[in-house]
């Protein structure tokens, strides 16, 4: 604590001895290290993982072209002749 004050006494002794521009700049500089400070301090909340099915399950079944099973079409699985 007594560290602290120190710090706070040479930092007040040295901004006296400044322009008023350059006491300026100083607290430009603390307000900037305050807001760094500000955003640090607020964490994102994270967000549980989930699965593909999970993200997209409100579109499952909402394409109707009336082809059927896709998974299973054999002309697809047939290879093309060598002519």
């Amino acid at each position: 604590m007594t560290q602290a004050i120190s710090y706070e006494k040479i930092i007040l002794e040295n901004v006296k001895n400044l322009t008023p521009q350059q006491q300026q700049e100083v607290l430009y500089f603390i307000e900037l290290l305050h807001s760094k400070n500000q955003k640090i301090e607020t964490p994102t909340p994270e967000k549980e993982p989930i699965s593909a099915y999970e993200a997209a399950k409100q579109w499952v079944g909402c394409v109707d072209s009336g082809i059927g099973d896709l998974s299973y079409n054999k002309k697809y699985l047939e290879r093309p002749s060598i002519k």
